[in-house]
């Protein structure tokens, strides 16, 4: 008997045809929120959404670059968001990738600024009922993710 079977989980799905599963997945979504108007860039206007309407934020992206890690105060914002997201049950995931980041939701504003990628949230539709099939996939890959102990995966988007 596996650890699986005695806790009665499935095992996470093996291997690369899995994370690319969920790169395929969350561009989709990110297309999808940036055309519906559900998507929020930047890690201070993350926050004040959270602090606002924390039960309207479906999925949260944070984003680094190799240049990024040695930037202390945006990994304590990362921990910051992180718990919250934790604490109100949002699902979370990284990606190590910004230009690719860029080019699924547009890096530049309407008023020509460069936006701010390194968090992004999904908010809820206002259709009622209606559900993204990109965001059931990474809901799932997130709590498969937890099953295996690693809270906030790192998704590689596609080419």
């Amino acid at each position: 008997m596996t650890l699986e079977e005695a806790q009665g989980q499935e095992p996470v799905p093996a291997g690369k045809d899995w994370m690319q599963g969920a790169g395929k997945a969350l561009h989709e979504l990110l297309v999808s929120a940036q055309r519906r108007g559900c998507l929020t860039a930047g890690v201070y206007e993350s926050a004040k959404l959270m602090n606002v309407d924390p039960d309207n934020v479906a999925f949260c992206v944070l984003a680094a670059d190799e240049e990024d890690e040695g930037d202390i105060a945006l990994q304590i914002h990362f921990t910051l968001i992180q718990a919250f997201c934790c604490e109100n049950d949002i699902d979370i995931v990284r990606v190590n990738d910004l230009p690719k980041l860029a080019a699924a939701v547009g890096s530049n504003e309407e008023s020509g600024e460069p936006r701010d990628l390194h968090c992004i949230l999904i908010t809820n539709s206002n259709e009622d009922g209606w559900k993204d099939p990109a965001l059931e996939k990474l809901n799932c890959f997130c709590e498969e993710s937890r099953n295996v102990n690693e809270w906030v995966p790192t998704i590689v988007l596609p080419e």
